[in-house]
This record gives structure tokens, sequence and C-alpha cells, in this order.
């Protein structure tokens, strides 16, 4: 059920022009946390979880929540564009709060079909007064029912002059991005992405075999009217669709029988082809949804030493491993630019730190946080990254490298650079593994246009012999 259906039907936004208004407690957190957002370095998840915490809401309020903060991020250009255009003086130059009170009543006006224009019009009026006072409240009021009164008449940049530029404001993704896209997709292609980076996510969850079966878990959505799908490319992957479900409150994933993982993730470990006895170097481990998934492949019955530089997210790991009733994952701190185990591996998987581009979707903060000039400095922590991965690799066994990402530079580009100059290993082909429709050139590679689900890449590599020096190597 859409989240404003949830709240039209409680009754909470019926009201008249006329009310007096209390500010429902989400649409006032939205705020906050958009402007925190804006003064900080943290991610988006992260303030709205400790809102969460901190606050008292209900299940229906924290999905408003979600709603908003991640609506007016997703479509921060877009409304910014809209509000320049009504706003008498120069709007960029407005205090944040007052910004953000007016992306919250706009995106509600252009995206929730459900919600009144005058509810949500008066609740951010209502919070501008109580914090900013009359004259500013007055201006917000001005600005957002002029808007509202004119929706059909908002002028937009013209596709025909300027296609970049276009797509910029109307799918609210940075120039650099889309121009990025354009040259390397074509215009149609990146199209698609950019509008399957807007559409608001599914929770994709992966079916823990080592507790449950797939005839086990469809039965218990069924039985609880909880509308799925299942993916076309892994049996495990099963996306909900119903909205405003909570799903760490069901008992199938508190006792343990699923875990959440979109279903690009499953498929990049599956590459692994792991088995019982293998033992296991996750080098980027947390927060261990990569090393879970391997560890089911195992049957529990191996190793998996699980790397992360910063303890303090070992616990997940930790958690995440008694509640999924795995044994074999030993989580252990350490930088994996700087490995020097005496033992080798079967299998060494590298889910490399990247751009995130493929991701959006969920995480759509990480559009104004990546900058063209991030992907050099990605791809040089990636390649010594890789460069310290194969010595961990005994000769016969397997390095697996995965990223979240779209951008070639940080995948199939540095895998031509990794066997140009490392002729020991080779590519093993991902289509002798995964279904084919998610393969191309050798690679895993799933895009959110196509597969419904991140883009994503990985790559297997089989290492054939201890390390040579060849004249075929290229210069870094």
């Amino acid at each position: 059920m859409d989240t404003t259906q949830i709240y039209e039907k409680e009754g909470s936004l019926q009201v008249e022009e006329n009310d007096i208004v209390e500010v429902n407690p989400a649409r006032h957190a939205a705020v906050k946390i958009l402007t925190r957002f804006e003064r900080s370095d943290a991610y988006i998840d992260i303030l709205m979880a400790r809102e969460m915490e901190q606050g008292n809401m209900l299940q229906l309020d924290k999905s408003l929540l979600t709603e908003l903060v991640n609506g007016v991020i997703r479509w921060r250009w877009k409304l910014d564009w809209v509000l320049t255009g009504f706003y008498r003086g120069d709007y960029l130059k407005c205090l944040n709060i007052v910004k953000n009170a007016l992306r919250v009543g706009l995106y509600q006006i252009l995206f929730l079909e459900k919600i009144p224009d005058h509810a949500s019009i008066n609740e951010s009026v209502e919070m501008i007064k109580r914090i900013q006072g009359e004259k500013i409240a007055n201006i917000v009021n001005g600005v957002l029912r002029n808007i509202a009164r004119n929706i059909e008449n908002i002028r937009y940049p013209n596709e025909e002059e300027d296609v970049v530029y276009y797509y910029t404001v109307m799918e609210s993704h940075p120039r650099w991005m889309v121009k990025r896209w354009i040259e390397l997709y074509g215009v149609d292609a990146a199209i698609k992405i950019l509008k399957a980076n807007n559409e608001r996510p599914f929770t994709t969850f992966r079916i823990n075999k080592l507790k449950a079966d797939l005839g086990e878990i469809l039965a218990y959505l069924r039985a609880n009217g909880i509308e799925f799908s299942t993916s076309p490319y892994s049996e495990e992957s099963i996306t909900i669709k119903t909205r405003g479900i909570d799903l760490f409150a069901l008992n199938m994933f508190r006792e343990g029988k699923v875990s959440i993982q979109d279903t690009s993730a499953s498929l990049a470990t599956k590459l692994a082809n792991a088995k019982p006895g293998d033992k296991i170097l996750d080098m980027c481990a947390a927060p261990g949804g990569k090393s879970f998934c391997l560890a089911e492949q195992i049957n529990n019955n191996g190793s998996i030493i699980a790397l992360d530089k910063y303890p303090s997210k070992l616990r997940f790991i930790k958690e995440g491993s008694e509640r999924l009733g795995i044994t074999c994952i030993s989580a252990k701190e350490a930088d994996s630019t700087n490995l020097n185990f005496e033992e080798k591996f079967d299998i060494v998987f590298l889910d490399a730190p990247c751009s995130g581009l493929g991701t959006l979707s969920k995480k759509p903060d990480i559009r104004w946080k990546r900058e063209r000039e991030d992907v050099p400095v990605l791809v040089n922590t990636q390649r010594e990254l890789l460069e310290n991965a194969l010595a961990q690799v005994k000769v016969g066994g397997v390095l697996v490298y995965s990223t979240c990402t779209i951008e070639p530079d940080e995948n199939e580009c540095n895998i031509e650079w990794f066997l140009n100059k490392h002729p020991e290993f080779e590519l093993d082909r991902a289509e002798n593994y995964l279904h084919k429709d998610v393969c191309k050139d050798g690679f895993m590679m799933t895009f959110q246009h196509i597969h419904k689900c991140d883009g994503a890449f990985a790559a297997r590599l089989i290492k054939k012999s201890e390390s040579v020096i060849s004249p075929s190597v290229v210069a870094d």
C-alpha cells in the first residue's frame, strides 16, 4: 500500500484551508534531516536512522519520513528549478531550512498525488512560522500556493537546445553524470538509466538456505498477504512489492531465514562458485552481506575471514552471523591495501570501494556527493587492492572482483589493466556460472533499467601460476 494512501485513510491529512495546523513529525524531521545533510558529510540513511532511533515515530511516520527525504534528495535539482522560477528574489540565498521546507512542500505537490496540496503547504508554512517567524512563513506560503495554482504552466529547459542540461533538470542528476552516460551509452539508454535511478526502490532479500527454502518463504509471504516478485536471474532473490512493510519486524527476518541483499550482489557472490571446505578471504566485508552469501554457498562448512579496516563495522558481521546461524566466519580488523597472510586462499573476494553509481535508486544522495574527479582516485585504490589481493590467492584459486557501479573505468578497464600486468591470471567467463542475460564480454554486468536491480559488475579470475615477469606487462 502506498504510504500516502495510508496517511489519507488514517485521517492525519484531512485538514481544511483555515485549520490550525499541527506539523506532522515526519515532515518536521524531514526538513531537519535535509538541512543537516547539506552542512555535513553524513549519508542520508545514517541521518534518518539516528532520527528514527531518537524520536518516537509510528511506522507510518517512518515511512513518510523516508519518502519525503529520499524524494526531495532524488528530485532536488528539478525542485530547485521550479522554486527558482517562482521565488521573488534570489532563492539560492535562502537559509537552508527555508529552502528545505519549500522543497518538502513542493515535492508533495509535484509527486504525491494522494496528499492534498493545502495539507503539504500548510505544514511547511507552519513549520517556518515557528522557526523563522511570520514574514518568512508568508513568503513560503505565497510561493507554494502560486506553484500549486500554476502547475500546468511551469516552463522547463528546452530539450532541443541542450539535451544534457534538459535531462540534468528533468531527471535531477549532476550535469557531468548525464553527459558521461550519454557519451558511454547513447541518449536513449542514458535516459532510461536516469529514469530508473528516480524510481522508488523496493526491498529485495535473499533466502538463507541454511535455515529455509524457497517454498517455505513463498508460502509465508502469501499467507501474510505480501506481494512479491522473484528474480529471473537468481531464485533466492525475492523483491517485496507491498509498500510500507517493515521487513525487520517479520518473523522470517528475525529468525534468520532471509537477508536483505540486492539481486546484483547475490549474483556477484554466485560468481565465486564456492564449495564446502573452501578457505575464503573477503577483503572489504562489512556489513557482511557477501560473506553471509558465501557462507551459505559452502553450507557453513569451511572458513571465511571477513576483513574491514573500521572496527566499528565488524559488529554488523558478528551480529548478522548469529542471526543467520553462521559459524564459519571470522571477522577481523585489517587494512586490505596492506595484507600478508601466510596461508593462501581458495577464493579471494574483493568487493571494492567504488563510486556507487549503480545504486542511485536506493541511495539518491550519492549523486550529489560524487564528482567526475572522484573516479580516477577510486580507480587507484581499486588497483592497489587488486595488487594486494593477487598474493593471497593460491595457484588454481579464484579472485572475484566486484563493484556496484556502471562506470567502465572502475570495472572492465580495471580488469583489462590487471590481466595485462599479471598474465598468471586469466578470465573465467561469467556465463559459465550465471544467467547469460546478466553477462557481457565474460563479465557479470547488471544495469538498473534492464535488470531491475542495482547496476553492478563482477569478474572471476583464475590464478594459473605464481607471479611471473612478462615482457607484455604494460606500465601503470
